[in-house]
Parts: structure tokens; C-alpha cells; sequence
């Protein structure tokens, strides 16, 4: 195995007694760095330093995650002109906080027989929320329902 010191030194190709040895004789620990290397390359190293520093750099990267926020927002294929800009209202809100939107029309009994007017319904959604979002996912029916997925638009 390749042995380098702490600060950098490298000791050469070792074997693992004699890389044990002289982390034995520093009062370090022989710590696997990259153990898919040919050959697998061991630091001597104080281990708890190297187990601190390994849980700071996942916390570090586990704040600069962004996580992905789904809102959703119903609509029915008999709605009226006033609950639609109420809801087109949340929609936009949420889709300027950074949100996702999941648009849903809901179908019942026979209007099932009509979804070209949950089709007209979305498309007006996206007509009316234009230089907002962008359609990821196109209007898709899913028993009675029928969704599409809006995404916000990223600021230039």
C-alpha cells in the first residue's frame, strides 16, 4: 500500500506491518484514504480528526442541497371565472416562492366524457402564467384525474 504522512510526505509503497508500525511509532492511527487506487494509497493520521473532518464536509453539502417543493392545485371542469383566477393566484404565488405546481382537474361521473375541457382548462393555465413557468410535465389523464406539472422559470 502507497503510506503518506499527515503533511503530505510520502513515505513510499509499504506493506501493512510496516505501514502499522510507523504509525505505531508517530502514535497516529493508518487511516484507508482511497482504497480503489493500485495500490491503495493510506495516511498516518490521528483517525477522530479524520472522522470530524468527514462529518463537517456531509454537513456542508447536506446545507447547500436544495430541497424540491410540490404544491398543488385542483381545479374541476365546471369552474367559474372567479375561483379560477382565485386559484391561478396560489398557482403563480407558489410558483414565485420557487415551488413546482401539480395542476390537477378532477373529473366526475360523466363528465369523464368530456376531457377536452380539462385539456382547455390547462392550457389556459399555462396561456395565462406565461414568462412564469415552464410545462414539465404535459397534461396527462390518470383515472379521473388529469395533471401537468409546471416548473418555475430560473431568473436570468
Amino acid at each position: 500500500m502507497r503510506v503518506v504522512l499527515d503533511s503530505g510526505e510520502m513515505l513510499g509503497v509499504l506493506t501493512r506491518e510496516e505501514a502499522l508500525e510507523a504509525a505505531h511509532n508517530r502514535g497516529l492511527d493508518l487511516v484507508e484514504v482511497a482504497p480503489a487506487a493500485k495500490p491503495p494509497v493510506c495516511k498516518i493520521m490521528d483517525f477522530g480528526k479524520f472522522a470530524y473532518e468527514q462529518s463537517k464536509k456531509q454537513k456542508e453539502a447536506k446545507k447547500n442541497q436544495k430541497l424540491i417543493v410540490i404544491k398543488e392545485v385542483k381545479f374541476r371542469p365546471k369552474i367559474e371565472e372567479h375561483d379560477y383566477n382565485f386559484k391561478l393566484k396560489h398557482a403563480q404565488r407558489f410558483l414565485e416562492d420557487g415551488a413546482k405546481v401539480k395542476v390537477t382537474i378532477m373529473y366526475r361521473g360523466r363528465e369523464m366524457a368530456h376531457t377536452e375541457i380539462g385539456r382547455e382548462i390547462l392550457n389556459k393555465v399555462v396561456a395565462d402564467m406565461e414568462g412564469l413557468c415552464t410545462v414539465e410535465a404535459p397534461p396527462k389523464l390518470e383515472g379521473r384525474n388529469m395533471t401537468m406539472m409546471l416548473a418555475p422559470v430560473k431568473p436570468k
